[in-house]
Parts: structure tokens; C-alpha cells; sequence
């Protein structure tokens, strides 16, 4: 695979489903090899594979994005695994309490 992304390295948080696991897709299929974040092992397995059938290179890190330390612990593994980091797709986040109106 040859892509715009060739040997780069990045991590997509909210990588388990909408948005942020068609960006993981489409970073893998130009070259990037990708971080997928997310809360949802399953979702986040789901995920991996999709960008290894797309051709790409990738692991999943469970992570929880309002919680410093686990954020910290995905970059660190990121670079101990594929040895920088280049982009961050920051997509993880969550929205306010919905509240009935009546």
C-alpha cells in the first residue's frame, strides 16, 4: 500500500463507531498506521479489524478521554509501540445531559 500516509503514525479517539471509525478506515487505507482510542473494547476490536481488512496496520487502546492518565497511557503506548507520533484525530467526547422539557 502506498498512500499520502506512508510510515506516518496517529491516534483516533472515539475510534468505535461513526465519525471517528470511518476516519481510522480512511487514515489506514493512505498508509497511516492507526491508534484507535475509544471506551468500547468490542467496538474498538470491531474497529481494528475493519482497518486491517482496508490494509492498514493498527491496535486498539482502551481509553477514556476525561480521564488524564489513561490519555497520557495511550500516548505513551503509541510511541513505545510504533515509535512517534504524528496526527491526533481528536472526535472523542461527550455531550451534555439531556434533560425532558416538561
Amino acid at each position: 500500500m502506498s498512500g499520502r500516509l506512508e510510515g506516518k503514525v496517529t491516534i483516533v479517539t472515539g475510534g468505535t463507531s461513526g465519525i471517528g471509525r470511518t476516519a481510522a478506515v480512511l487514515f489506514a487505507r493512505e498508509g497511516a498506521k492507526v491508534v484507535i482510542s475509544g471506551r468500547n473494547i468490542e467496538e474498538g476490536q470491531k474497529t481494528l479489524e475493519m482497518v486491517k481488512d482496508a490494509g492498514g496496520e493498527g491496535i486498539f487502546v482502551k481509553t477514556d478521554v476525561a480521564l488524564a492518565a489513561e490519555v497520557k497511557a495511550m500516548v505513551e503506548r503509541t510511541v513505545k509501540t510504533y515509535g512517534r507520533l504524528d496526527c491526533a484525530f481528536n472526535n472523542a467526547g461527550r455531550g451534555p445531559a439531556y434533560y425532558p422539557l416538561s
